[in-house]
Parts: C-alpha cells; structure tokens; sequence
C-alpha cells in the first residue's frame, strides 16, 4: 500500500512537472524598477501574454491576457491579466480620457487585498495594490 502511494505520488509530480515549467513570475518585475514597455514588451517577446490588448481602458490601460497554456503569477497569486501603458508609445493604445499616468504597468490577481498587499509588502516591493472587486486584486507600478 505504501509503495504503490509513493508510486502514485510520484507519477502525480512527474504529470505535473510540465504545468510547473509553464508558470512566469513577475515579482521581480512588480518591484517597480523598469518602464512599462519593458515589462509588457518582455512578456510579449517572450509569447507569454497575446500582444494585443483585450481592453483598453479611458484612462489607456491596456489590459492583455496571458498566452493559451501560460499561467502568471505574482507575489504567489494568479494573475489572469497583465496591464500597462506608456505615452507615446506605439506598444500601447490610447484610451479616450487622461492616461493614468506617463508609464504604468501591473498585474490583476485572483486574492483578497489585504493577502496581496501583505505578500507585496514582505517582498519589499513599492507597488501599489487597488481593490478591483471581490478576490480582485490590482498591483501596479506608475511613473509620474
């Protein structure tokens, strides 16, 4: 019994391994030390997110989603979004109002606000985390 467990559990890591190497943390980059055109433009080139934005908002967020089969992570969340924009930048569309700011960029998690901030906190990181909606999360870095 407890070698066909053992048998078994490793046939579950071994069946899993292939997910695991699909995962992209962006803790490094929600530090908030680079341009959003960095960041949107890495995950891009690097087939990670679809390069079209899903959405744009009035304020010219754009929203993109990850690629078919890649899973985003932030500060231990599920990000099911990446968001971004830098002014003049023709990585970007311009929503119909002010732009939030000149460069913005972030992650949209699944996770109260009060688990993120307290996971973006202990990772020193200065981003700022918004309430989107229930288990909705924001963490965005923006330049004036």
């Amino acid at each position: 019994m407890k070698r066909s467990f053992l048998l078994f559990f490793a046939a579950l890591v071994a069946a899993a391994a292939p997910l695991a190497s699909h995962a992209a943390e962006l803790d490094e980059a929600l530090a908030c030390g680079e341009s959003a055109h960095q960041f949107i433009g890495d995950l891009a080139n690097q087939q990670l997110i679809d390069p079209e934005p899903m959405r744009v908002e009035s304020n010219s967020i754009n929203a993109f989603q990850p690629a078919r089969g890649e899973r985003l992570t932030a500060f231990g969340f599920t990000a099911f979004a990446v968001v971004g924009f830098e002014q003049d930048d023709p990585l970007f569309k311009s929503g119909k109002g002010e732009p939030l700011a000149k460069s913005a960029y972030g992650a949209v998690v699944f996770g109260s606000v009060e688990k993120v901030q307290a996971a973006v906190t202990a990772a020193g990181s200065a981003a700022i985390v918004h309430h989107v909606g229930p288990h909705i999360t924001a963490i965005f870095c923006k330049r004036r």
